[in-house]
């Protein structure tokens, strides 16, 4: 059994990876999309959404970090999935379920299953490119507006070279409404002789029972669910071995929390900052009670010096005017 945390756009950064794999009970996790479309993508651009690859593509933990492209052109995706590799990627993962609409008007995303011609192809391709020893992987939805081609789907990815498939139980038009559809699950992994995770509505043990119940996998990608219960993997874990289990308090995950917000000060600018950090207190505020007064208290404040204060952090002036200078210049080059 593996345990993998979702590769969420604009939510599960290199910061947030970092804190979450700390926790324990994740095996692996995967890099927000890398968009490709025409050319080989400069070497900055893995490192901006991959930052781990600097260190052996491993988060400070020790936990491995995939690298996920998205696109449509086949030479194009192995090009660019070479490269990567070249840069310290152990795995390549393609993207055919981010639901998004811009991503899916050009041409990205789930939008491409309806395609199963296409996948198998773009899965050739790559699988032809990337060394041997690097495994190539795929996550999928069910379809796009139906699930009637999910089996070809699956197929064609399989047979094209995925080596694993993480199968979100929903199809893009479903979006992320409830119910995930995990007997889905089940039938792709019947059609399939590769392993394949189940991913959607998992928020506690009781979904998790659940849902394995149904689709008879074993293997799961946490997404929303592991970032509002920052210990929900390590519990599965505890349960799997046969351990107790034990819950994360607030008073253990605070130090974490404030750790988030220390290194969101030094990557991200004073704009974007205090945003990011509202946004995983959302979250949060479903399992944490504490959640919801800290969100409250936060909730139009925009000034980070504030925040710094209410957190007791006390940053170090000159590293931080240096990682605002470099914020600068990168933003200058793009």
């Amino acid at each position: 059994m593996q345990i993998a945390l979702a590769p969420m756009e604009g939510l599960v950064d290199d910061i947030l990876r970092d804190v979450l794999t700390r926790v324990g009970g994740i095996d692996w996790c995967v890099t927000e999309f890398i968009r490709v479309t025409e050319r080989l993508l400069p070497e900055a651009t893995f490192y901006k959404l991959a930052s781990e690859l600097h260190n052996g593509s491993r988060t400070a933990a020790g936990t491995q970090l995939r690298v996920q492209l998205l696109g449509s052109d086949p030479k194009c995706l192995a090009d660019n999935a070479a490269l990567a590799c070249e840069l310290g990627a152990p795995v390549i993962d393609l993207n055919f379920g981010c639901p998004a609409k811009t991503v899916n008007k050009s041409r990205g995303g789930a939008v491409l299953l309806k395609e199963p011609e296409l996948l198998y192809e773009i899965l050739c391709e790559v699988r032809k490119t990337v060394p041997a020893n690097i495994p190539v992987t795929a996550k999928m939805r069910l379809g796009f507006e139906h699930k009637d081609g999910a089996m070809d789907c699956a197929r064609a990815l399989a047979e094209g070279g995925a080596e694993q498939l993480v199968v979100h139980a929903r199809t893009k038009v479903e979006g992320y409404k409830p119910p995930a559809h995990w007997e889905w699950v089940a039938r792709v992994q019947d059609v399939v002789s590769v392993a394949v995770f189940a991913n959607g509505e998992v928020w506690n043990l009781e979904d998790w029972q659940r849902c394995r119940e149904i689709s008879g996998v074993d293997n799961i990608m946490l997404g929303r669910g592991l970032v509002a219960r920052p210990d929900l993997a390590r519990q599965i874990s505890q349960v799997r071995a046969g351990l107790p289990v034990t819950e994360m308090s607030w008073a253990e995950f605070m130090p974490l929390l404030t750790d988030f917000w220390v290194q969101a000060r030094y990557k991200m600018t004073q704009r974007s900052a205090p945003g990011r950090l509202k946004q995983w207190l959302a979250l949060l505020t479903k399992t944490y009670p504490e959640a919801v007064e800290l969100f409250n208290v936060l909730r139009r404040e925009t000034d980070c010096e504030r925040i710094d204060q209410l957190f007791a952090v006390q940053l170090d002036r000159e590293r931080f005017l240096h990682a605002q200078h470099a914020l600068q210049v990168q933003a200058q080059c793009a």
